[in-house]
């Protein structure tokens, strides 16, 4: 299927294509009437769940590391949160049947800004997920191949420096394809890629000399604000619930469908992140197949299902993007100018990955100031609005109203952390 534009975000050409559904059309226009789709009940669990795990089971260990173990406790109540904003999407759906994206709700509730706000949110936060691939390449690769560093007349390129580079080139000729069906459907191996990491570091664990013996730390204050950051960011994908929406044929199954996602992306969320603390206590990494010891088989097994999957995602991450700039910068269709659009938009992330190579910091800074945007503030602002319960004085609206309340204190929190850690490791 040929991803379709839309004139006001980029964000609506790719979703269908996360969600590997070829049924459904995304139109033009801000309202139109609502269909349901073909998708069966167990293959929209199956696009859900491809959706919700993400790159974020590497980093959760040392999320879980940052604040210790209660820290857990904040990890279920977030889990908890974003489930209920999932749910909040379905309800403003339900009420306006021309809302078909996520944009669409910012439209509905707040006009053309809210809408505009939305698809900068969404675009902004899919650059630094694209960005943060680079930088995981580099990092795994340099674990594997270490010693690698290039020297060019009198400058020196570091391995990790080399790899991103080399990846980043690498990755450009997906971003040059017109039609990118065949990447969702690449894509979609995410699900079973997690299990794979998750199987490989249990078995490193347990039958390859490392084991389960690290006690680590009740609770570390200070690290509290990465940790949540780094929670959030694992629940960052309910831009894509309305087209998973939209796609079903029996909707109102939808909220099983987010139960069953939402349960099983959070068991497996929490049994990495014990299973990698256990492990390693407070030396994991910001990933961890940066632990792992890379001559053991199930090490490299791990390693290399972590390489696979950023190559199938980074041309679906950075695609909405595109096309969000082609609307802008093209009055007519140009191949010239959209190779060139899309050539400086690969360019510019390798630049930003070179010049913010921490992983865990850029993702908690994703996490802090795009996903609790996103996923929790968002939906809850726009169900209040569109619903229009806050008007009135109720267990719901102050339910609401707290969880935006708090939604804003990590936000900012955790973007102040974030960006002061990452402002601190580039002048050291």
């Amino acid at each position: 299927m040929e991803p379709q534009r839309n004139d006001d975000d980029g964000y609506t050409a790719i979703v269908p294509l996360l969600v590997a559904q070829p049924n459904i059309r995304p139109e033009s226009t801000h309202h139109y009437h609502s269909i349901s789709g073909s998708t069966s009940f167990f293959k929209t669990c199956f696009n859900g769940l491809n959706a919700l795990s993400g790159v974020g089971i590497l980093s959760i260990p040392f999320a879980l590391s940052s604040g210790g173990w209660l820290s857990l406790v904040l990890f279920f109540l977030i889990a908890g949160s974003t489930f209920y904003t999932a749910l909040l999407i379905q309800r403003c759906m339900d009420m306006d049947p021309s809302i078909r994206s996520y944009p669409d709700i910012g439209y509905r509730a707040f006009g053309s800004s809210g809408r505009t706000f939305v698809s900068i949110a969404m675009n902004v936060e899919l650059y630094l997920v694209a960005t943060g691939f680079l930088i995981l390449e580099g990092d795994n690769l340099n674990n594997l191949l270490p010693n690698m560093d290039l020297q060019i007349g009198g400058l020196v390129i570091t391995g990790r420096q080399s790899f991103i580079l080399i990846v980043g080139l690498i990755m450009l000729p997906t971003v040059l394809l017109n039609n990118m069906s065949i990447l969702s459907y690449i894509s979609a191996t995410g699900v079973a890629a997690s299990f794979i990491l998750f199987g490989s570091i249990l078995w490193t664990g347990a039958f390859d000399g490392v084991g389960f013996q690290e006690k680590g730390t009740v609770l570390n204050w200070k690290g509290i604000p990465t940790a949540v950051s780094l929670y959030a960011f694992c629940y960052c994908a309910h831009p894509v619930f309305p087209t998973l929406y939209t796609s079903m044929r029996n909707q109102k199954k939808f909220s099983k469908v987010m139960l069953i996602c939402f349960v099983v992306c959070t068991m497996s969320y929490a049994s990495m992140a014990i299973l990698g603390y256990l492990m390693f206590g407070s030396k994991v990494q910001s990933q961890i197949t940066l632990n792992l010891p890379t001559k053991k088989i199930s090490s490299r097994v791990a390693i290399y299902t972590t390489l696979v999957n950023p190559f199938a995602k980074y041309a679906l991450m950075v695609t909405p993007i595109v096309s969000a700039l082609e609307n802008r910068f093209m009055t007519l269709p140009s191949k010239g100018v959209s190779t060139l659009i899309r050539t400086g938009l690969v360019l510019s992330t390798i630049i930003v990955a070179l010049a913010i190579p921490f992983f865990e910091y850029l993702m908690a800074l994703v996490g802090a100031f795009l996903s609790v945007t996103a996923s929790v503030i968002l939906p809850c602002l726009c169900f209040l609005k569109i619903s229009g319960i806050y008007r009135r004085f109720g267990f719901e609206s102050v339910v609401l109203w707290g969880i935006v309340l708090i939604g804003i204190v990590v936000l900012v929190v955790g973007t102040y952390t974030a960006m002061q850690e990452i402002i601190v490791h580039l002048v050291g």
